[in-house]
């Protein structure tokens, strides 16, 4: 994200088997324009987060795993059945797309903020965030 010339916060360690992380963390993912959520150990962080914050959320699956992991898939097929709303998922392994995708994101948002006002002051400071 860096190279696209974005600035990142970098969260780690926020897992829904410790929700109170999570949840230490909401505050943070939703000052930015857009949450990358890398998952492997389970697909389900990036679904609660998806609930938990307005922001966009992009799912990357890992293929670290436990249990019957089946090399991401298991993550994939979760974060793909996700319920929540505005959840992109990327392909296994796949960090680069997903930093390519909010790129794309923070571009536009930043191509519609312009130079005018915003209703959000803190619009245009916001950033992207990586999570693991």
């Amino acid at each position: 994200l860096e190279l696209f010339g974005n600035s990142v916060e970098i969260i780690q360690d926020v897992g829904v088997a410790g929700i109170h992380r999570a949840l230490a963390a909401r505050d943070r993912i939703e000052a930015c324009s857009v949450a990358i959520i890398v998952a492997g150990m389970d697909g389900a962080l990036p679904s609660v987060m998806a609930g938990l914050v307005s922001t966009p959320v992009i799912a990357v699956p890992t293929s670290v795993g436990y249990g019957a992991s089946f090399g991401g898939v298991a993550a994939l097929l979760c974060m793909l059945n996700s319920c929540a709303s505005g959840v992109t998922v990327v392909n296994i392994d796949n960090g680069f797309g997903a930093a390519y995708a909010a790129s794309l994101i923070t571009r536009t948002i930043g191509v519609s903020i312009g130079n005018k006002l915003s209703a959000d002051p803190n619009a245009s400071n916001r950033k992207p965030v990586i999570e693991e």
